[in-house]
Formats: structure tokens, sequence, C-alpha cells
């Protein structure tokens, strides 16, 4: 999935379809008198329908579509028929999908299972025919009910990633160096900050054929949730992950204080993120010689409050020992 091509969220003006009209009409045909009312109901609106679908990694396919009009009712008619339902219309969206109101931005529901369905504009309900009205002192009703108004609304749709593992960093960290290593994903990769401007996912293959989702977030730095740098607006990718891995690199000025930051930054996001299961990877570790990494480990059993560990992306040090941590740590 290319940068281009992730698209996260989007804003679309939803409209159902109004009910139809309830028909009037009177029976008519040769040698019967009187026939009386059989006027038909008319046809319910179409509804706006959000439908999960665990096949879309994207929103991209709703990037350019402002508008989703589904069909109006058709009137009742004669012989008390009824009128055809207007079109439903679906908007199908990956799982972890959330829905708002643009206008209140109440949340409205959230897509997580595949083919889940949620109405998010209810179509109108068709009116009565006459023949419902017809009783004992009004035998002839000349009238129908008519069909009940559509409804509009703008939504937002924003999607949060379900990954098992997020990482979690500062620019050039070497998240996607991992993930390219780690999986098949092929993230940008350079030397300069924010080469990652999308998430990336990326599914690891464990033992025995088993597998688990890791997601590359953006890198974030400190002030982010006043909107610095890339700002908080990958952040909600993170809210949907089961255990945050922390890449902190082997040649960073203070790694107890990069970690306090990134920590402050996601717990001033969403304080509830400070429940989920968290590890430190030490990166770039192949920069240490073995003396400089004894060093470094002594000052990191005293400050450090979680566990945490040395890899190496580029020289494949550690990384089957991650993958065991980071399994167990999902199946506990």
């Amino acid at each position: 999935m290319t940068e281009g091509n992730f698209v996260d969220y989007v804003k679309v003006h939803v409209s159902s379809g109004k009910g139809g009209q309830g028909s009037a009409h009177l029976h008519r045909e040769k040698f019967i008198e009187k026939g009386g009312p059989d006027g038909g109901d008319g046809g319910r609106g179409g509804h706006v329908i959000i439908r999960g679908n665990s096949n879309l990694w994207t929103l991209l396919h709703l990037k350019f579509k402002r508008h989703a009009r589904a069909g109006h009712g058709g009137h009742g008619s004669k012989s008390r028929s009824t009128g055809a339902d207007g079109e439903d219309i679906y908007l199908d969206v990956p799982l972890g999908t959330v829905v708002k109101d643009t206008e209140t931005d109440e949340v409205l529901f959230e897509i997580t299972e595949h083919n889940e369905e949620q109405i998010v504009a209810k179509g109108g309900r068709g009116g009565l025919g006459n023949w419902h009205f017809k009783n004992s002192r009004n035998q002839t009703p000349r009238y129908a009910q008519p069909g009940e108004p559509l409804e509009e609304k703008n939504i937002t749709i924003e999607l949060k990633i379900l990954a098992d593992v997020g990482l979690v960093g500062f620019p050039n960290a070497g998240k996607s160096t991992l993930l390219s290593v780690i999986t098949a994903a092929k993230p940008k990769i350079a030397d300069y900050e924010f080469t990652t401007l999308k998430p990336n996912l990326g599914i690891v293959e464990y033992r025995d054929y088993q597998t688990f989702v890791m997601a590359d977030i953006p890198g974030i730095i400190e002030g982010a949730a006043e909107g610095k740098g890339l700002g908080h607006y990958f952040l909600r990718h993170i809210e949907r992950n089961s255990v945050l891995l922390f890449l902190i690199p082997a040649d960073a000025d203070d790694i107890r204080k990069q970690y306090d930051i990134l920590l402050d930054e996601l717990k001033r996001y969403n304080p509830e993120m400070l429940d989920k299961e968290r590890m430190i990877a030490i990166s770039k570790s192949d920069m240490l010689d073995e003396e400089l990494k004894a060093e470094l480990k002594s000052e990191l059993d005293k400050t450090l409050p979680i566990d945490y560990m040395f890899i190496s992306s580029v020289a494949q040090q550690g990384i089957t020992e991650l993958k065991d941590k980071l399994w167990k740590i999902l199946n506990d």
C-alpha cells in the first residue's frame, strides 16, 4: 500500500430517499358499483448504509465521493399495489472505521466486523393508501398519507488501523527499516526526518505459520499533541494496537528521556493509551561494541521502567528474539 493510496479520513454528505406517497385511488370496474378505496401504500425510501469489508485497508475509494444519495420510494397505485422501495446505497469501509456526525462531532458507530451494516441515513417510510382509512362512517376516504421526508447529514469517516503491534518513535528511529525487515512491506526509507508520511502495515510471519500485524506510525516529536511536526493526526491509529513497541536509537542522547517524551505525547492525546502493553527496542545497536552495550545495559536496567532489548534491523540482530517477545505479550 503506497502513501498516495492510503486515505484514512473523508467527509461525505449522505441523503436517504423519501418515502413514496400513498394512493387515494377508488376502485372502478364495469358492473361493480361503489368499488370503494383500493389505493396502495407508498414504498420506503432507500437507506444509506455503512458496511464493513475486511478486504479493504484504506478509504481511497471514498476520497472523491462527496455525496451519497439513496433512491426515493415509489408511489402507491390502484388495486392496493405498493410502490417500489427506493434503492439502498452501501458505502464499504475497512474494519476499525469510526463514523461521526460532522456538525456535532458525535460518534455514531464503529465498524469492527466483516459485513457488519449500520444505517447512517434512514429512508422515509412510505405513506399509507386510502384503503387503510375506510370505516363504517367513512366508506370512501379520498385521501392518503404522504411519504415521510428524507434524512440528510454530513458525516466524517475515520479509519483507525487494526494492528496487533504499533511502532512508536521519533523520526528516523528506524521504524520503517524494522518493518521492511520483519515483514514483506516496502515502506519508504531515507536519511531525513518524516520519511514516513502515512501509516504502513505489514504482516509478521512467526513460527508454525502464525502471523500478526505490525503498523509503522509516522514519527512523533515533542509537542505533537499541540500540532507540531505531523501533529497528532496519526495518533488515532495507535488506539487500536494491542502492543506499543517504542523504538529508540542506540545513539540517542538520553534513552529514558526520549521514552518519557513519547509516552507523555500519547498520554496527552488519550490517557487510555497508558493501559496498553509496552516494550522498548533499542534500534541501531550494531553501532555499539560489547563493552558499550554492557555499559548502556547497566544504566538502562536502573532507569527504564519496562522491558527492553537491543536490536539491529540492518544487521539482523535480535529480530527473532523480538518476534518471540512480541508473540508472548500478544498471547498472554
